[in-house]
């Protein structure tokens, strides 16, 4: 059976409002390391506002199915609930990102977002939170987010450094090809200078052969014409 539609629109304005929680997060991130945050914030500005488009469009979309009766007394209260979590909570992150509030301050407001709620979750943002965080602290888990940040950047770490050894033995391999490549070019020039005298030399065998051709011609009709002038001056008896 498909999930209702609204609740599909709420499940991805929870993920948006998550982003953008994270983006602000490095965004605060990068100031605290001198970095330039302009980005960020152009990113951050669009989305918050997409934020509020989206919630105001299930704010619209809850009261025209509890005006025509679509869904129950009871169902309407519950998504009015999370609606207005979502309000909050877009509140909360406006003023975190500019600054009127800090970052553990809007996550402790968060925690306790719709606790008393009937049916809505505790904690609307933490719907896909996994085993290894659930429970633990925000110190906690800004703690387990640093150790995993530590393994990627020593993982990255050592990716750089096989791509620079690839590198390195690219560079390598290309020196000897163009090593290689001028060899062959000289055994080229090489070749077509030994056809070149080849080619000379045979044409030079072929006219000595042609010259010693005619010459033999040549003094075989002279001892012809001798022998017919002997033949003819000799006395006959």
């Amino acid at each position: 059976m498909s999930q209702d539609p609204w609740f599909q629109n709420y499940d991805a304005t929870c993920r948006l409002a998550q982003e953008i929680a994270e983006n602000i997060h490095e965004r605060n991130r990068l100031q605290r390391t001198g970095g330039n945050p302009a980005k960020f914030n152009m990113s951050l500005r669009a989305s918050l506002q997409k934020l509020k488009q989206q919630i105001d469009q299930l704010r619209e979309t809850l009261l025209r199915a509890a005006s025509s009766r679509r869904i129950m007394q009871s169902e309407s209260d519950r998504r009015q609930n999370l609606v207005d979590d979502l309000i909050t909570r877009e509140k909360q992150l406006n003023a975190t990102f500019r600054g009127d509030v800090t970052e553990q301050e809007s996550s402790r407001s968060t925690l306790m977002t719709g606790a008393g709620v009937q049916g809505a979750p505790a904690n609307p943002w933490l719907i896909d939170e996994p085993e290894e965080t659930r429970g633990l602290g925000f110190r906690e888990i800004k703690q387990q987010q640093q150790c995993i940040i530590e393994a990627q950047d020593a993982g990255l770490d050592a990716l750089a450094a096989v791509i620079s050894r690839q590198k390195q033995m690219g560079q390598e391999i290309g020196n000897e090809l163009d090593e290689q490549n001028e060899i062959i070019d000289d055994l080229t020039q090489l070749v077509d200078k030994t056809d070149g005298r080849i080619r000379n030399e045979s044409r030079r065998v072929q006219l000595v052969e042609t010259k010693s051709s005619s010459c033999g011609m040549l003094v075989v009709i002279v001892l012809l014409l001798i022998a017919i002038v002997v033949v003819a001056v000799w006395p006959t008896s």
